[in-house]
């Protein structure tokens, strides 16, 4: 396994050039990833960051870190492989898929962590190759908290590997609990503190040279909205939350958030504003 370190998150311009010049891969068909993990040794929770992520998801600073934050932990060392060598396809036209997040100890600001990024399986996708990111983070050297990100790369045919499946099935009745407001500017806004900054996310204009008709909000800034709704009002030592994502959302909108609920797990839905096309699917267990 190759091991690269990064000591320095890369610059918006950094990243922006790695992007372009990725338009140059044309590997034809993989079978395999090479085996790499990227390491961001020491990564310290910063209170200010936190506060701001929660206000702009909608979480209560009493549920305490989100479980879905450390995922901007790891943004820049997915970029930084999506860029590089390593990585066989490039990162304009890579779809986020899914998402699966497990918690296994809760995080507070101020905390000191190891951030890593591994690669994982290939699988088959109707429109092309799915391939899996391992995503952990670790205190002390334990390992408190992991996901996996299922990304898709369209157009590659014949794809490797056992055929993705949707992990989520809604198998209960759902019923409408909130309607949500997402703003032309939130891909704007999310952008400015998650680091994500691609163009389809930030204005109408930009995400049309891409091929959409308008920008489209961050899958994982919608994944954050539906949990702060769905979260209790105190702190998760442990919870795990599964994630399809379905179609884009198009901003600005007015999503509207489905569940059912037990005692301690959701299925969960954000549809569109007239409750009939699921923008995302998901499962949360606390």
């Amino acid at each position: 396994m190759k091991t690269i370190e990064v000591l320095q998150a890369p610059g918006m311009a950094e990243m922006l050039r790695g992007v372009l010049a990725g338009r140059a891969k044309r590997p034809g068909v993989i079978d395999a990833l090479p085996a790499v993990t990227l390491v961001s040794p020491a990564v310290q929770l910063d209170a200010g960051h936190i506060a701001r992520y929660t206000a702009l998801c909608g979480f209560s600073p009493a549920q305490g870190v989100p479980l879905i934050y450390p995922q901007l932990l790891t943004f820049p060392l997915v970029m930084t492989y999506l860029n590089s060598p390593d990585c066989p396809w490039p990162a304009l036209g890579t779809v986020h898929l899914a998402n699966r997040i497990e918690q296994r100890r809760s995080l507070q600001a101020g905390d000191r962590v190891r951030v890593e990024m591994s690669t994982g399986a290939l699988q088959a996708h109707a429109k092309g190759q799915v391939f899996n990111l391992d995503l952990r983070i670790l205190r002390d050297g334990e390992l408190v908290w992991s996901a996996t990100q299922s990304l898709l790369r369209l157009g590659v045919t014949p794809a490797a590997g056992a055929p993705f499946a949707a992990g989520i099935t809604a198998d209960a009745p759902l019923s409408c609990q909130a309607v949500l407001q997402a703003p032309a500017n939130i891909g704007r806004r999310y952008g400015a503190v998650s680091g994500d900054r691609n163009p389809i996310h930030l204005s109408a204009l930009s995400a049309r040279l891409f091929g959409f008709r308008r920008a489209i909000a961050h899958g994982m800034w919608t994944k954050a909205r539906a949990l702060a709704c769905l979260l209790p009002m105190r702190p998760l030592e442990q919870a795990r939350v599964a994630v399809d994502f379905k179609a884009p959302l198009f901003l600005p909108a007015q999503p509207t958030l489905w569940t059912a609920r037990s005692t301690a797990s959701a299925l969960f839905e954000v549809r569109d504003s007239q409750g009939v096309k699921p923008h995302l699917r998901g499962q949360l267990d606390y």
